[in-house]
């Protein structure tokens, strides 16, 4: 059975919390912040975490953490 790959484009994006949760930077906050309202920008500082429904998902494109 070979390895299981990673998935560098997920790997890039999403890491893996000490609770065993997924976070991940929000797009959208390099240019252009000028139209967005005051709270999306807010709301765009801060990293989000992963739905549940993806989490299976995430997973499986990050074997191994």
């Amino acid at each position: 059975m070979p390895k299981m790959k990673t998935h560098k484009g997920t790997a890039k994006r999403v890491r893996k919390t000490g609770s065993g949760n997924y976070k991940f930077k929000r797009a959208g906050k390099r240019h252009g912040l000028r139209r967005q309202s005051k709270l999306l920008r807010r709301e765009k500082r801060h990293s989000g975490l992963v739905q549940p429904s993806e989490i299976g998902s995430v997973r499986k494109l990050l074997p191994n953490g």
